[in-house]
């Protein structure tokens, strides 16, 4: 199964990703990790753009094909980014959980992004307005909705996975066909 974390930055979402790496032994597939990677290697600079979106999904699909729970993070801002993850599901036959990750308390919020301490040698923190700035489209599909300012990454964690087991003698969800620019 393919789990799609999506979220403003320093919402949580790599908290949770690595409580589900512990909790299911899931594989992470982390979007600024793969960005800062094509910088290093002299191929991008940041901000990356597309292409380090494009790379984490051929990723992910890989894993997916392979067997394994993959956690995907990065922020999906929009609906289009949220549907080229499902893209990747289908087309490994594998079903997938849309999960956003929320700090509902905007002054933690603001404060867990301005206190973050980069863990990515070289990767950008975003600052508070960069934050705020982001084009967050309202979700208008289903979805598991986390709040990191009321639950802890272990809680959410469990969330989660309650919401994996229940989906998981489920069929691969259907839902319009993904545009041909979408498809892998």
């Amino acid at each position: 199964m393919l789990i799609v974390l999506s979220g403003l930055p320093g919402s949580g979402k790599t908290s949770l990703a690595r409580a589900l790496v512990t909790a299911a032994g899931a594989t992470h597939v982390r979007l600024d990790t793969v960005e800062q990677a094509l910088v290093d290697a002299g191929t991008a600079t940041h901000p990356v753009g597309p292409v380090g979106h494009y790379l984490a999904r051929a990723v992910a699909g890989d894993l997916l094909r392979q067997g394994h729970l993959v956690v995907a993070d990065g922020v999906n801002p929009l609906p289009v980014t949220r549907e080229l993850w499902w893209a990747v599901a289908r087309a490994a036959g594998r079903p997938w959980l849309d999960v956003e990750v929320v700090c509902g308390d905007p002054a933690l919020h603001r404060r867990w992004v301005q206190d973050r301490v980069a863990d990515i040698p070289g990767h950008p923190e975003p600052t508070w307005a960069d934050v705020q700035s982001v084009d967050y489209a309202p979700w208008t599909s289903e979805r598991v909705r986390v709040d990191t300012s009321t639950t802890s990454a272990v809680q959410a964690a469990e969330v989660v996975m309650a919401h994996v087991r229940a989906q998981s003698s489920q069929t691969i969800p259907t839902l319009p066909p993904t545009p041909e620019s979408a498809v892998e």
